[in-house]
């Protein structure tokens, strides 16, 4: 029972008691203060890497039903649905706060992409969110943009036109955190933390909330986008805001961190089992004082009671897939007296919506879990964006004998970024150009090619495949320099041996790779057209912006020459299937050849 409804019973005793004594039947009532709660349940709600999928993302998730019937493959996602099923839970917690862990624009379809990722905040804006901590794609287009999305206006920092629907684009109405970035004096460039209050029978508790992006941000943008700015490490930053937080007032302690790892455990279930990745050195040089880290960055989706893992720690540690398909529901009860944590639980909230289907195999509402009905506000907004993008959409750009695919082959190499650096490398046979070599990198595949029945394949196909609108650069290296390059894909910043990060290459181009080998010897056999490439000859490379300044680690392609622009990305895709003159057929994945497995 809540602190008023205790207040409501008083006073109403107290009015009946007053009437009986004045009929003389009671001598009176003295008045019962009302009992102060002995704790307060704090609600979070909480979600990541959304990136601006507005729409249903055509996906479903794999799970095991509730009634324990047997598996299921739900359809999820759709920002409509998410802001119901946000709403819903809000509902189920009097004291709530709703945060996310970054991502939340970035590499977007192309109903967000096209107009700046502005439809995304304004549908966030409407599902009243309060945190965002900014991950490494809030900074795709530079950090100008970033605080241009946050506060609003129509200033122009990209090559897309701002504000194309909306002259009064707002920015963000909740808050952007970004504890771990500063400019080089200091300065930080969003704010670090954020505190909400939560009042109960004249008691208050607040949460204290830590925001940041993983530390590696600039190895994963276009340097220009963040020329300027430091990222601290993560928990160093962390540990140094909490002294501040517990002076401002903060009871609970909650990190919003957009970094991550993957378990072994099933969606939903709050197993640690096999945690790894790169958030488990955070985790374990935390201060004891978060209560909760909601995480995100790799995609994956995890409930995990730190405690079983690491006693000193005893954290929950959560994050809620991609793309929308789910939410995380947080569950924290505060004792008033000690004002610390003594309870908390998550479970993953599948958003499953009323009226739509995943594809590209059809799967029906599975009414074993929860179905929410769309957000009229939200679609509106949806609907509004999606219209005036449907007609670039949906026009026809091509056509392919069958899809293209973005698996990876045993070498790492993928069908879709093969295509992509194929498209670049026809773009830049001009006058000047005579690009001979092209390297396509595989975070920058977001999507594949799947033709229609007729064979076509649509422009917001190709979009949502190459989203970031890089233009291209042609530049000289020296045969040395560009077997420099392929070494860098196993030993450079966070390219390892262990996780590698291979480029996708142009045809005419082959190489072999053995990670049994020493740092700098691994590739040999690199040959164009046939021919050895020579460490002393000149060769002409075309890669996107995003690498040609150093991208993913790759420092060598800053050494390149002789530079001239080569136009857009996405117009070299259209251009290439143009360029064909009948269906294109997916190019194989036998450039590259890994020779170290069995």
């Amino acid at each position: 029972m809540s602190a008023a409804t205790h207040t409501r019973g008083a006073l109403l005793a107290c009015a009946t008691a007053a009437a009986l004594a004045a009929a003389g039947l009671l001598a009176g009532c003295a008045a019962t203060p009302a009992a102060s709660p002995t704790h307060i349940d704090i609600g979070l709600i909480a979600f990541n890497d959304l990136h601006g999928n507005l729409e249903p993302p055509r996906m479903a998730l794999h799970v095991a039903a509730p009634d324990g019937s047997g598996p299921a493959r739900v359809p999820a996602g759709g920002a409509a649905y998410m802001a119901s099923a946000i709403a819903h839970l809000k509902t189920l917690h009097q004291h709530h706060a709703v945060v996310a862990a970054g991502d939340m624009v970035g590499a977007s379809p192309l109903v967000s992409a096209l107009f700046l990722d502005e439809p995304t905040i304004e549908a966030v804006n409407r599902m009243g969110i309060d945190f965002n901590a900014v991950g490494n794609h809030e900074f795709d287009k530079g950090w100008r943009e970033l605080l241009r999305l946050k506060n609003g206006g129509c200033e122009k920092h990209t090559v897309r036109e701002p504000c194309q629907l909306n002259p009064g684009f707002p920015g963000t109405n909740f808050g952007l955190l970004a504890a771990n970035t500063s400019h080089e004096d200091g300065r930080p460039l969003l704010p670090p933390t954020g505190i909400k209050r939560f009042t109960e029978g004249g008691v208050t508790v607040s949460v204290g909330f830590i925001g940041l992006t993983l530390r590696g941000t600039p190895a994963m943008v276009a340097p220009a986008g963040v020329a300027g700015l430091r990222f601290a490490d993560e928990a160093d930053t962390v540990n140094a805001l909490i002294p501040g937080l517990r002076a401002q007032g903060a009871d609970v302690i909650v990190v919003m961190v957009h970094e991550g790892g993957e378990t072994e455990a099933a969606l939903g279930e709050t197993s640690c089992k096999g945690l790894s990745g790169d958030i488990v050195p955070i985790l374990e040089r935390l201060d004891p004082a978060v209560d909760v880290v909601v995480s995100g960055h790799t995609h994956r989706s995890y409930l995990c009671d730190y405690g079983t893992v690491n006693p000193a720690h005893p954290l929950l540690l959560t994050s809620a897939g991609l793309y929308g398909t789910h939410v995380t529901d947080i569950s924290l009860r505060v004792d008033t007296a000690t004002r610390r944590v003594v309870r908390k639980s998550a479970r993953q909230v599948i958003v499953q919506g009323e009226g739509f289907t995943s594809g590209p195999t059809t799967f029906a509402v599975d009414r074993r879990f929860p179905v929410f009905a769309r957000d009229e506000g939200v679609h509106a907004i949806v609907e509004r964006y999606r219209a005036a993008a449907e007609p670039q959409a949906q026009r026809p750009a091509g056509r392919l004998t069958g899809p293209v695919s973005r698996e990876p082959a045993p070498s790492l190499e993928t069908s879709m970024g093969n295509l992509i650096a194929d498209a670049q490398l026809l773009a830049a046979q001009g006058p000047g150009l005579n690009a001979q070599i092209s390297f396509m990198n595989p975070g920058g595949v977001r999507g594949v090619l799947v033709p229609g029945a007729d064979g076509q394949v649509r422009y917001g196909q190709m979009f949502t495949a190459q989203p970031f609108g890089n233009s291209l650069m042609v530049q000289s290296f020296t045969g040395a320099q560009v077997k420099a390059i392929l070494e860098q894909q196993f030993a450079s910043g966070t390219n390892t041996a262990q996780s590698p990060r291979v480029l996708s290459v142009s045809k005419g181009f082959t190489y072999r790779y053995d990670l049994r080998l020493p740092a700098g010897q691994r590739v040999s056999g690199v040959l164009l057209n046939g021919q050895p490439l020579r460490a002393d000859a000149v060769y002409r490379v075309v890669v996107s912006s995003f690498l040609a300044t150093g991208g993913d680690n790759f420092t060598v392609f800053t050494q390149g020459v002789d530079g001239l622009g080569a136009g857009q990305d996405l117009d070299a895709l259209e251009a290439y299937f143009s360029a064909a003159g009948g269906p294109v057929v997916p190019p194989a994945t036998d450039r590259i050849v890994r020779v170290d497995l069995p």
